[in-house]
């Protein structure tokens, strides 16, 4: 069974540079190896950590998303992060470490949904259909993932890795924090209005199509946002550190050249 907050550390131990890694729902540290492995990162001490319910972590206490952003937070203080990248579920995180106050430099949101219409109809009818009816509808999901997984546009050593990741997720840990993460996008707030007028330089980076998007107004907002740099990947990417990591590694290098 895997450690909540377990890390997997790259690059010098005395880097100038320090960036905090949040997986996707369901996935652990390691999913962010390639990404650490392109040469635009090298140099820089990069900290990917698994998030509690994710992967076969624990999910021990207050799993919402404001709870994750504190200590995640917290953990990019003790590490003298200077950018925080996080994709989808990870993604929400990094993004209320920055509007609660938690962490002041860039952050690269991956795949981020801001609101309930973002997120895909599925998974939301699934994680809510299990709230009322019992685990199954999630537990079938869990299954189905790693099939999915197979098709993915990534390396074979990669491929299995993540599949074997997934695989650990218990369903009972995986609906608390589905739940909660719907429940935190759902809230009456306007996150893409909140980011913008937070001041803090977010790269927000989306493919074309597969994994999730931004309402017109959204998209809008974060266009007229002076702090805010959209980046919009070719072609259809659901798993956009593991299908994409020159992009993604891009992305945080350039969130890099901002930091303070």
């Amino acid at each position: 069974m895997r450690e909540a907050w377990e890390l997997l550390i790259s690059g010098p131990a005395d880097a100038d540079r320090t960036v905090l890694l949040l997986p996707g729902g369901a996935n652990a540290a390691r999913s962010f190896d390639l990404v650490m492995a392109e040469p635009v990162l090298s140099g820089v001490r990069l900290v990917a950590t698994t998030l509690p319910g994710m992967a076969g972590a624990p999910a021990s206490g207050d799993v919402s998303i404001p709870a994750l952003a504190r200590r995640a937070g917290e953990m990019a203080e003790e590490l003298g992060c200077d950018v925080v990248a996080g994709f989808s579920h990870g993604a929400s995180v990094a993004l209320e470490m920055v509007l609660a106050g938690h962490f002041h430099g860039p952050v690269v949101l991956l795949g981020i949904s801001l609101t309930t219409e973002d997120e895909a109809a599925f998974f939301r009818a699934v994680v809510r259909g299990s709230q009322k009816v019992g685990r199954w509808p999630l537990a079938a999901m869990l299954r189905l993932m790693p099939v999915m997984v197979r098709s993915a546009k990534t390396p074979d050593r990669h491929k299995r890795e993540l599949v074997e990741d997934l695989k650990q997720n218990r369903t009972r840990d995986s609906l608390r924090v589905c739940a909660d993460y719907l429940d935190y996008i759902a809230a009456d707030r306007d996150f893409a209005a909140e980011l913008a007028t937070s001041g803090s330089p977010a790269w927000v980076v989306h493919a074309e199509k597969g994994d999730g998007g931004l309402t017109d107004a959204e998209r809008a907002t974060l266009q007229a946002a002076p702090n805010v740099t959209l980046v919009t990947i070719p072609g259809s990417v659901f798993l956009l550190p593991d299908e994409a990591p020159q992009h993604t590694a891009a992305a945080i290098a350039d969130a890099l050249t901002h930091a303070g």
